[in-house]
């Protein structure tokens, strides 16, 4: 079964096109290849459309053809977006640029550097080809600069170091519009993780507050000056000659109260906690 990376789709006056695979001038499309004449036909016969959106997942290609689908995309009268939903390298990102918005996903790269190509001959042919070089890589200068923050000499350096650029990246220098961040589907799970981190907040503070008291009440007053003369006389004296006359059947007055005063303490702490919650 073939599979199509590159396709054009056509919904009332929106038109869809995906591509995603290299760009040649000998398109298989079947094995996701694509080429300018081909997309330039399909524009044409789109007919009247108000908008188009590009999604683009490419290592790259061919420069004259990349060129001529960004300037095609440019020509359109129709509002046109284009997506970067993995790579848009080399003149990938060209065809990027072509977008009056260009919204980077939130995992998604660009990369730019400057045209080669294989060389042979003499030292003329070669010279020759390297100043041909450099032209053919100021087009795709041309079309950053058209939305770039950019001086022509700050791309052309991340040119030179054939630089990949992050989506943040991508906004700060202009070459992209927006950064789609789609929401998460694990809400519960992150509202989950929200809560766990206000309770060990709480906590800390309520430890905090415990180490400070703590500290405020066990001050030591006392003074070393008071003379130790009842160690000895008093402990022999009232060890034997003192009848234990207290009685067994004391009843414990302590037990309630401490129980009440856990229960209170929790209460307190988890009165402490649902305000610390909804303060945030």
């Amino acid at each position: 079964m073939k599979r199509n990376y590159y396709s054009l789709e056509k919904s009332k006056q929106t038109a869809t096109i995906n591509i995603y695979g290299d760009i040649t001038s000998w398109a298989w499309e079947e094995l996701g290849e694509m080429s300018a004449v081909n997309l330039s036909k399909q524009l044409e016969a789109l007919g009247d459309v108000d908008k188009i959106d590009v999604y683009i997942n490419s290592y790259g290609g061919e420069v004259a053809e990349g060129l001529a689908i960004y300037n095609a995309l440019k020509r359109h009268k129709a509002k046109v977006t284009t997506y970067c939903d993995g790579f848009a390298c080399s003149i990938a990102s060209v065809i990027f640029m072509a977008g009056d918005e260009r919204v980077m996903n939130e995992s998604s790269l660009l990369m730019i550097h400057n045209a080669w190509t294989y060389a042979a001959g003499n030292a003329e042919e070669l010279r020759k080809q390297a100043d041909d070089l450099e032209k053919i890589t100021q087009a795709s200068v041309e079309a950053y600069k058209s939305h770039s923050t950019l001086t022509e000499k700050e791309i052309k350096k991340l040119m030179d170091e054939e630089t990949w650029i992050l989506p943040t990246e991508a906004l700060e220098y202009g070459f992209a519009t927006a950064i789609d961040k789609p929401e998460s589907k694990n809400a519960s799970q992150n509202a989950f993780l929200q809560l766990f981190e206000i309770i060990k907040a709480h906590q800390a503070k309520e430890d905090d507050d415990t180490t400070d008291d703590t500290t405020d009440d066990t001050t030591d007053d006392t003074t070393d000056d008071t003379p130790d003369d009842t160690t000895d006389d008093t402990t022999d004296d009232t060890t034997d000659d003192t009848p234990d006359d207290t009685p067994d059947d004391t009843p414990d007055d302590t037990t309630d109260d401490d129980s009440d005063d856990d229960a209170e303490t929790a209460a307190q702490k988890w009165s402490g906690f649902f305000n610390a919650l909804l303060n945030k």
